[in-house]
């Protein structure tokens, strides 16, 4: 067994030895006033010897037994002499002390067996309070530790679905401009152009935490107009927005899967009068966000299955708030999604 001393835990340690001088320094005020600067400096002087074999016991020794064959044989004589330092020890301590006039002698004792009797109680009461004042610091440090971990964990996670939606946005695009080039249309290079402020935004904005609602929306309505070059005046897009403070904080890239969603699985495949109806209203902290779109009436009533951006939505929002409500709903030719936040709940 070796003994370790390190000099973070030892500074536990003596911040632990310092509240336990304190309360019976505290307790030595009221009970005797006319020695008391006496007594103060006598439980400075033993509180340091109980310091380090405090530390030493519950940072080497008690570790150290475990159920092992070999360690349960040495661990009676291990606590036998751990008995021996808080009793004999401790008082031979004192008597160092008064050897070297560090310590004030108010008390004769007629023995060693006397003084050693005297003065286990303050030795053994310190282990008690040292083992209790540890547990609770490392019991709050230990959750502190796993609290950081999980929201190392969960920022890890967020950043990962953010990489899964960030590609499949820029797919999706991407198509939409191969599109116009093999069409050899007039409106790729305005496309193209369109693509490289939402790359610029995606690059330098997306990396923090929150953006302001009006950065959010008009990545909407690039990527609306970047949508509607690749279809004729047949095409009905409305998008209203009802916001009561445009500075507010959002995290980015949050509400386009649904918009994204709403070009991809539904106006593409409709056929006749295609729309998309976008309605975004953020008041008191509330939002409520509305994409209508256009549907194959082939796909029928009833619930929908998730697709990888509606999924990885749902999962950003459940580490992200407290209280949302994301839901998607096929009826007849209309496929209708809903997403209402409250702001205010942010983890």
């Amino acid at each position: 067994m070796k003994i370790k001393f390190e000099r973070e835990r030892l500074k536990i340690f003596f911040r632990i030895g310092i509240a336990f001088c304190g309360l019976w320094v505290f307790s030595d005020l009221f009970a005797n006033t006319e020695t008391f600067f006496q007594r103060l400096w006598n439980n400075v002087w033993l509180t340091s010897y109980l310091v380090i074999l405090n530390y030493i016991a519950y940072e080497s020794i008690f570790p150290y037994i475990t159920f092992k064959l070999r360690r349960l044989l040495i661990a009676p004589f291990l606590l036998f002499g751990l008995l021996m330092l808080y009793s004999f020890g401790f008082y031979a301590w004192r008597s160092i002390g008064v050897g070297l006039n560090l310590y004030f002698p108010l008390i004769t004792h007629k023995d060693i067996y006397a003084g050693v009797q005297y003065h286990v109680t303050y030795a053994f009461s310190s282990l008690v309070f040292f083992g209790i004042v540890r547990h609770i610091y490392d019991y709050r440090k230990l959750k502190e530790a796993t609290q950081q971990l999980k929201i190392e964990k969960q920022e890890a996670e967020l950043n990962y679905l953010k990489s899964q939606t960030n590609p499949h946005f820029l797919f999706n695009t991407l198509n939409n401009i191969y599109s116009l080039a093999r069409d050899k249309s007039d409106l790729a290079p305005d496309s193209i152009l369109r693509l490289s402020k939402i790359l610029r935004f995606m690059l330098y904005e997306t990396n923090v935490p929150n953006i302001a609602v009006e950065q959010e929306l008009q990545v909407i309505s690039d990527y609306i107009a970047l949508e509607k070059l690749r279809y004729d005046n047949s095409l009905q897009v409305n998008f209203n927005r009802n916001v009561e403070d445009m500075k507010q904080s959002v995290p980015p890239l949050l509400l386009i899967p649904l918009v994204e969603n709403a070009f991809k699985h539904g106006v593409s495949e409709t056929r006749n009068q295609p729309f998309v109806e976008i309605h975004l209203t953020i008041q008191n902290r509330m939002l409520t966000f509305i994409v209508k779109n256009s549907a194959d009436p082939s796909a029928g009533a009833g619930p929908v299955k998730e697709n990888i951006g509606l999924s990885n939505l749902r999962r950003q929002l459940q580490l992200l708030y407290r209280d949302y409500n994301l839901s998607a709903q096929q009826n007849e030719s209309v496929f209708t999604s809903i997403l209402t936040i409250n702001l205010s709940s942010r983890v």
